[in-house]
């Protein structure tokens, strides 16, 4: 067979047949599993049960892995792949502009396990290669990053990494597998938080990583230990949400352009974030390792307040997380981002200003009036 295009690995990869000739996975509900005559030892906490299975398969499929493991929330994905291929003693260097989560489980932990770590003051490649030291094992970043859409250098980070024997890792979650795929640049772990755009539907908690077969196994015998796994039927749920990932994205890359259009000319906006924007910054190499420019949109405004501005709105829902069919919007100040310091808010870009819009599935011309009229 061709090779087939996303939209149908989305809706047929991974597919277990039913028994009673059904065309969707069954759930399994079991948590214990015979084992008798057989050498496989199923059990949901080992990332080996039949839901789990068929969630990876068609992920995998989709960014071009040989595997991957289904965790309960994306923060368990980032915490077991980094606890599994970091020991005491290691280093590790994160890009500047993270997931507030992410730089929160970094401070909170790293320390007191023994590993040391670098958060790049600027993200260019020469700054990436002054803080690589003897004892690094990983670079870690994130493009399009969160909040403010900065795009990192794919091939670059991954040529970079080759050449000195270090791992890379990205959090892929903003661009999602439609709209870029890590691996075919060099990459060699993809995160997700499943609870975004892989989900899509603001009803599950979940997250993943696809990398090739030796680091899945590697990843997956800690990872069992902590404990992170997802159950079967939010494991099917998953399964439902990513027949139609595809079909979703793209309609939310097409609202996110015009409403990034429409914001970067409206007198009230000092900035807008997003990198089909062609005076965003990094613009010309989001057209080189992406298919589409994602559903997110950062901008900030003069006036009104921002705690105005989200009362007025209608269609748009304050509210936290993002991905979802419905267009959300919050301050990272006051969400992902509020628990770092006043200097480490200002440092890295995160004003009282700044507003993330997560562009849903909805006409565009109602969510422009929506956001005009708010703005009034």
């Amino acid at each position: 067979m061709k090779t087939q295009s996303k939209q149908t690995i989305c809706v047929h990869e991974g597919k277990k047949p039913d028994e009673s000739r059904g065309i969707n996975t069954p759930i399994y509900t079991s948590t214990s599993y015979g084992y008798l005559d057989t050498e496989e030892r199923l059990y949901p906490r080992y990332f080996n049960i039949p839901n789990q299975k068929v969630v990876i398969d068609k992920l995998a499929k989709l960014e071009n892995a040989e595997s991957g493991l289904i965790f309960s929330s994306g923060m368990a994905a980032i915490s077991s792949t980094l606890f599994s291929l970091l020991s005491a003693g290691d280093h590790i260097i994160f890009q500047k502009g993270l997931y507030g989560g992410t730089i929160n489980f970094i401070k909170e932990d790293f320390n007191r396990f023994g590993i040391s770590y670098t958060m790049l003051e600027n993200n260019e490649l020469n700054s990436i290669l002054d803080a690589i030291q003897e004892n690094t094992k990983i670079i870690y970043v994130e493009s399009p990053s969160n909040p403010l859409l900065t795009i990192i250098d794919l091939e670059a980070i991954s040529d970079i990494c080759k050449s000195r024997n270090i791992l890379s890792v990205i959090d892929n979650t903003f661009a999602s597998p439609i709209n870029q795929n890590p691996i075919y640049f060099g990459i060699d772990i993809v995160l997700h938080s499943a609870t975004k755009y892989l989900g899509g539907h603001s009803d599950i908690a979940a997250g993943a990583i696809l990398s090739r077969q030796d680091l899945v196994k590697k990843i997956a015998g800690t990872s069992l230990n902590l404990g992170g796994s997802l159950n079967a039927l939010m494991c099917y749920m998953m399964e439902r949400s990513l027949k139609t990932l595809a079909i979703r994205v793209g309609k939310q890359n097409e609202n996110a352009q015009r409403l990034a259009e429409f914001l970067s000319s409206h007198p009230k906006v000092s900035k807008v974030y997003y990198p089909g924007l062609p005076e965003h910054p990094g613009h010309e190499t989001a057209k080189k390792q992406m298919t589409g420019f994602g559903g997110m949109v950062s901008f900030e405004i003069t006036d009104p307040t921002i705690y105005d501005f989200q009362k007025r709105l209608n269609l748009v829902k304050p509210s936290m997380s993002l991905g979802g069919v419905e267009s959300t919007i919050c301050a990272p100040s006051l969400t992902s981002h509020r628990h770092l310091t006043k200097e480490k808010k200002e440092q890295d870009g995160i004003n009282d200003n700044l507003l993330r819009l997560s562009v849903g599935i909805e006409d565009t011309t109602d969510l422009i009036n929506d956001l005009e009229q708010a703005m009034k």
